[in-house]
């Protein structure tokens, strides 16, 4: 058991790591909008689009050697990122594949490894994981910048790190490997059937949106904080900050929402949450920077993990969990997927952060009513359609 959680640990803080690298950095190595822009919409894009490789893999590999399989991916991306800027965007999608099927597979194994009851610790451990192992790496990134003499891709190469402790974290679950081809109809048989619910829509906006959100902070928040007047080392502070929060938040929240049969209450308070960071953003962004950027990653953060506990929740099965994992995260980071170019185009249109921000905020109203039906079974024990 010990093995067993410490590999899960380890390739879920592997989640976030990389994309959490550019916004401290923006600000002081000379990135342009567009450079920002584009590295912030790679990551949802690819993993939106390649949700679905996640099912092949389990299919052709087994839950635990797909892991192990994207965990060697996702070192080779995080090692090609530190070639130059073109290394830079070709690793993102690397890393970013390989992030898609762990993202897929997570609620999977969780479900497939662990008892019900400790569904929402585990994810919530999931989340920690992400937003710690994400939050170090971010904090570290400008003290490293410095000492490498001001060059970035040193710093973009903390990343290695993590990476290759993350494969190692999973080679002693592959003795506990599933024969591959095991889940092959179950999964196929089960996706068009979700497809034709509303509980997988409900799911996937709320996925959506909430990832959308995170993915635009991610990108453009230390640059927002320092067109209200802060420095680059404490917009890069905050932004770590703000990924520490995400730990936070995403630990908590699932273990409260998995205790409950309803988790409508859970949702709006993620939403009011979110609302209240990006609130005090918009209204006073350098009055107290600490308290939106560590508001924004609870709710933010709590958001994401919540979300996956309505997949092992609303699934009958792994496999009807997988195919409703996949559904959900492939149209939901596609929705993510515009958010930091939204974000630059607005702000680019309005010569200011505060049309942004308040397109964020008309998000959060949208989530509040169209999450509603993913937080509730209308039939316990049985998966919502």
């Amino acid at each position: 058991m010990v093995l067993l959680v410490a590999g899960f640990v380890l390739i879920s803080a592997n989640t976030r790591v990389a994309f959490g690298q550019i916004g401290p950095l923006a600000p002081v190595a000379g990135f342009d909008a567009a450079t920002v822009t584009l590295l912030g919409l790679i990551p949802p894009l690819v993993m939106g689009l390649f949700a679905p490789l996640a099912v092949v893999a389990r299919r052709r590999l087994g839950e635990e050697r797909a892991l192990f399989a994207a965990g060697a991916v996702l070192l080779v991306g995080a090692l090609v990122r530190m070639a130059g800027m073109p290394g830079l965007i070709a690793g993102t999608v690397i890393v970013s594949l390989a992030t898609a099927v762990v993202n897929v597979l997570v609620p999977v194994f969780v479900r497939k490894r662990f008892a019900p009851e400790r569904t929402g610790v585990m994810m919530g451990v999931y989340a920690m994981s992400m937003g710690a192992g994400s939050a170090v790496i971010a904090a570290l990134m400008i003290p490293v910048w410095r000492a490498s003499g001001e060059s970035w891709p040193p710093a973009i190469g903390l990343a290695v790190i993590p990476a290759l402790l993350a494969l190692v974290g999973t080679v002693p679950q592959l003795r506990h490997a599933s024969r591959p081809g095991t889940h092959a109809g179950a999964t196929a048989h089960d996706r068009p059937k979700v497809l034709r619910t509303w509980t997988a829509w409900s799911s996937t906006i709320f996925f959506g949106i909430q990832t959308l959100l995170f993915y635009a902070t991610l990108a453009w928040l230390p640059s927002i904080l320092v067109a209200a007047g802060l420095a680059d080392g404490s917009a890069g502070n905050m932004q770590a900050l703000f990924i520490v929060g995400v730990a936070g938040g995403g630990l908590v929240a699932p273990i409260l929402a998995a205790a409950s049969v309803d988790q409508r209450p859970h949702i709006l308070a993620i939403v009011a949450v979110c609302a209240a960071g990006f609130a005090g953003l918009l209204i006073a962004p350098d009055s107290v920077p600490v308290v939106w950027a560590l508001i924004l990653g609870i709710g933010l953060g709590a958001g994401q993990a919540v979300a996956g506990v309505l997949y092992a929740r609303r699934g009958r099965t792994p496999d009807h969990v997988a195919a409703l994992s996949t559904v959900a995260q492939t149209g939901g980071y596609l929705i993510a997927a515009t958010g930091p170019i939204l974000a630059s185009i607005l702000h680019d249109a309005t010569g200011s952060w505060t049309a942004p921000v308040t397109a964020f905020l008309v998000l959060l109203a949208v989530n509040a009513v169209a999450s509603m039906r993913a937080g509730h079974d209308p039939k316990p024990g049985r998966q919502a359609g």
